[in-house]
């Protein structure tokens, strides 16, 4: 499987001019020049053609083409979130219901996507710890088709076993579908055995905390399925993406990697001097991180631990009020998502988490106090740790 690097050489999309990125193409629809090849692409006999930009965009196209060799996987589709890339997913998959064995510990909107829209369409969800690898082999029965996870657990930080829940999910005739949003080129989960791979674009991929976007990436079979022109999720429900969306991430997956550097460069530096002082923190860049074999073992060395961590204030109020302080400060901003240029801060159990009935966020161990950081690349790391020393101290010292 081609790598991003050699694809990159490999496949060259040239405008109209031998240009050296695609150009946006924003038809709405596609010329036949023979009218008969219309009819064989509204019968699904003729594959590979541009019909109908809901249907297929060679920009959007281009950029899958990028993204599906970034993930060493075959195809990805662009759509127009990452809540849109996981729904597509699971009603491609499910068409005619059944169960789905998910990670506890998973965004906020997913965990109410999972709860309260899934099962009115037929699919029983099963909510498990899948750090404990029994309770998953015991959750998953004849029904199930798929094990869905993130790679890193947001806001926990924690790391899935993707190999083992592969192996879980493969022996009853499940697919693993991994949400690697939080990890990017870090984690490459198709190595790990993952069938389909989602990403939430609108973070580390874009970068700029300017767009919205998903993305989802597969086996070609897959992704010629969710654009099926009669039965064809994406495509019967539309979640497209726009084409000068996907030239925007088309050029940004360029820098990827030496971002994903730059905020892991960050991240290590700030986690440092906060050991240092004692403050609690998970980051998996720590010696002391609960799956630090695991991050061993499927970690991409040379970019680093991510730009996540996670600091536990005891309590929802002293959470906020550092926030608040350290926005003063001009350390970073008090908003939600991550993978911005900046640090971005938010606290989940009264937003992103606040999804989350009380009773499962307590058993997925997800404190009031808990203050999430996607750690940016602006700024002196040393001014800004100082900033936050200084600020925890006047709040939880």
């Amino acid at each position: 499987m081609k790598d991003l690097t050699q694809h990159m050489r490999d496949v060259q999309h040239f405008g109209e001019q031998g240009g050296v990125v695609p150009v946006v193409d924003v038809s709405a629809t596609s010329t036949f020049m023979n009218p008969a090849d219309m009819e064989k692409a509204f019968r699904g006999e003729l594959q590979g053609c541009y019909l109908y930009s809901r249907h297929s965009n060679p920009t959007v196209k281009a950029f899958g083409e990028k993204l599906a060799a970034m993930e060493e996987m075959e195809a990805g589709l662009g759509v127009a979130s990452g809540m849109a890339a996981i729904y597509s997913t699971i009603r491609q998959l499910m068409p005619d219901g059944g169960h789905l064995v998910s990670a506890r510990t998973v965004y906020g909107g997913t965990y109410a996507l999972f709860l309260s829209i899934l099962p009115k369409i037929g699919i029983e969800v099963t909510f498990v710890d899948t750090g404990d690898l029994k309770a998953v082999a015991a959750a998953v029965n004849e029904r199930t088709k798929i094990v869905y996870c993130e790679t890193m657990s947001n806001p926990l930080l924690r790391i899935a076993d993707l190999q083992a829940l592969s192996a879980i999910a493969k022996q009853h005739g499940a697919k693993l579908v991994v949400d690697n949003t939080f990890t990017p080129l870090i984690v490459t989960p198709a190595r790990f055995g993952a069938d389909v791979v989602i990403h939430s674009c609108t973070k580390y991929i874009s970068g700029s905390s300017d767009l919205m976007a998903g993305a989802i990436v597969g086996s070609q079979d897959f992704i010629n399925q969710l654009v099926d022109v009669n039965q064809g999720v994406v495509m019967l429900t539309g979640p497209v993406m726009d084409a000068q969306i996907a030239h925007k991430l088309y050029t940004r997956l360029d820098h990827l990697g030496a971002r994903m550097i730059a905020h892991g460069k960050s991240a290590d530096y700030l986690a440092g001097k906060l050991v240092e002082h004692g403050i609690p923190l998970v980051y998996p860049g720590l010696r002391s991180h609960p799956d630090r074999e695991l991050i061993l073992r499927m970690f991409a060395n040379k970019y680093g631990a991510g730009g996540m961590m996670a600091v536990d204030c005891k309590t929802s109020e002293r959470a906020l009020a550092l926030a608040h302080l350290l926005q003063q400060e001009k350390f970073g901003l008090y908003a939600v998502s991550l993978g911005f240029s900046r640090t971005l801060m938010s606290c989940p159990s009264v937003s992103t988490s606040s999804e989350i009935p009380e009773e499962a966020r307590s058993q997925m161990g997800l404190s009031q106090g808990i203050l999430r950081l996607s750690i940016g690349y602006l700024g002196d790391d040393e001014v800004l740790a100082n900033k936050f020393l200084q600020s925890y101290a006047k709040v939880c010292g």
